[in-house]
């Protein structure tokens, strides 16, 4: 059975992640909107929404969003080219369709589980996974 976080979080205080216990990267050159998973991944993950044309630290680095980002979206923390695996928690969790710049969204647009299908919205491709 699956339980939100209000429901098992009886106050702030004990939430893991609330506004004030956010995680910080290891790194303070980098922005506290995003959080490297592991050192080896090539893409990070927005723990609040970003706008589009935003200009975040990463790793001492400037990079600036084209889209808006919802929480919990991964963006490139470096060019990755097509081809390449997507690395995230210190693993891969599928492949670049296309080269991705620094900062750019990674998602089905642009990546394909080496795994499972993906698929994507009406008028976009509808299948992008493995044939």
């Amino acid at each position: 059975m699956l339980f939100s976080m209000m429901t098992l979080v009886k106050s702030e205080k004990e939430a893991p992640f609330s506004r004030n216990n956010m995680p910080t990267p290891s790194d303070p050159d980098t922005d506290q909107r995003v959080l490297i998973l592991s050192p080896g991944d090539n893409v990070m993950v927005a723990v609040a929404e970003i706008e589009a044309g935003e200009s975040l630290a990463v790793e001492g680095r400037r990079l600036k969003t084209a889209v808006r980002l919802p929480m919990g979206h991964k963006l490139a923390r470096r060019n990755i080219r097509a081809g390449e695996k997507i690395l995230k928690y210190g693993t891969s969790i599928g492949s670049a369709t296309r080269d991705i710049a620094a900062g750019e969204h990674v998602h089905t647009h642009n990546m394909k589980s080496d795994y499972l299908p993906t698929y994507a919205r009406e008028g976009e491709k509808s299948y992008v996974g493995q044939h």
